[in-house]
This record gives structure tokens, C-alpha cells and sequence, in this order.
């Protein structure tokens, strides 16, 4: 008797058409790739995008929202890792490093397409939800580890995560993720009781 190998699922219309958009959209700008890459990325009809997504900017949406979901439960999940609010607080650059030293890291997703959504567009609000959660997630973790003024402290942090993103991607070097670290070490030092 001979058994069948099995065979991998076959993934939905929407979730190749969002693997599409992932790789397409990251790797080489929002703007740039049009709906007709995508749709032949996905192996799909265009009528599967209109059907899952009603628009490009709908699939715009929805590629941000999976990168900000994706974003949070990696950093979440990463924290479990360390013990204390300081060590959260530097974890996060670990956390940061990890990501930045893959080969696919091209700078932060939503910094690349901050400059390229319309303001009033629904990429937009995500990219603005997300920096409100890195935001919230510095200030949180400083008022935990008893900062003086953890909206302070937060906001140095989170402009050193920004600086360490951007500084990643336009040097290739792994001396960035370092010297941010340093200097989020430093800040601490000076900022926490």
C-alpha cells in the first residue's frame, strides 16, 4: 500500500496577494509597484484583488496593518526574555538588532511608507498607529522602571530607534545597533532613579 505525500496547503487568494504586497512593497516602494506585479506575484485575477481588498489602497492597509501585527508580537514576545523595565528598555534594541541584521531588512517599514501614502489615506493611520505603540511601549516601560519623566525619556528613546532604523539601512553596519544601544544604556543611566 502506498501512502500520497501530502501537499502543502494552498494558501487563499489573500494571503498570496498579501505576500505579494509584503515583498513587493517593502523590497521596492509603494508607489512603484502597481497592482498589475502584484496580481502576477500572487498568481491571482485582478478580480481576487478587488474582491479581497476593494482597492490598492485597502491592500496598502492591510500590508501595514500585518507588518505592525507582526512588529508588535515579535517585540512582545521578545520582552518575555528579560526581567526588569531597564532590561525591557534595552531589549528592545536587542529585539531591534535581530531584526535589523536579516538579509532582507530594507529600514523601517513604516518610515519607508510614511513618505509615500497620502496624509489623509488609511496607510497613513496605520504607520501613525504604529509609531503610537513604539511611543507608548518606551513610555510605559520607563514610568515602570521609575524615570523621572518617562514621556521624556520615551520620546529620546524612541528618536535613538528611529536614528538606529535609519542608520541600519543606509550603512549596512552592525556597529549602529551597538551605538544605540550605548547610548539607550546611557540615557538610562542618567534618566532613572
Amino acid at each position: 500500500m502506498t501512502t500520497k505525500a501530502a501537499t502543502p496547503e494552498r494558501r487563499s487568494a489573500r494571503e498570496r496577494l498579501l505576500a505579494a504586497a509584503e515583498e513587493l512593497f517593502y523590497g521596492e516602494g509603494i508607489n512603484t509597484v502597481g497592482i498589475d506585479r502584484i496580481i502576477e506575484r500572487a498568481g491571482v485575477a485582478k478580480a481576487s484583488l478587488y474582491d479581497c481588498f476593494g482597492s490598492k489602497e485597502e491592500l496598502i492597509r492591510s500590508y501595514l496593518s500585518a507588518r505592525h501585527d507582526a512588529r508588535q508580537k515579535r517585540i512582545t514576545e521578545g520582552l518575555k526574555r528579560f526581567a526588569t523595565p531597564r532590561d525591557k528598555l534595552l531589549g528592545i534594541f536587542d529585539i531591534q538588532s535581530e531584526a535589523f541584521l536579516s538579509h532582507s531588512f530594507r529600514g523601517c517599514p513604516f518610515v519607508r511608507a510614511s513618505a509615500e501614502v497620502k496624509p489623509d489615506s488609511a496607510g497613513k493611520v496605520v504607520c501613525d498607529e504604529s509609531r503610537s505603540w513604539m511611543r507608548a511601549l518606551f513610555v510605559d516601560l520607563a514610568k515602570e522602571a521609575g524615570a523621572r519623566d518617562p514621556a521624556m525619556l520615551g520620546d529620546k528613546l524612541l528618536l535613538l530607534y528611529d536614528g538606529a532604523a535609519v542608520s541600519a539601512q543606509m550603512d549596512e553596519s552592525k556597529e549602529s545597533l551597538m551605538n544605540a544601544r550605548e547610548v539607550a544604556e546611557l540615557l538610562l543611566d542618567k534618566h532613572l532613579h
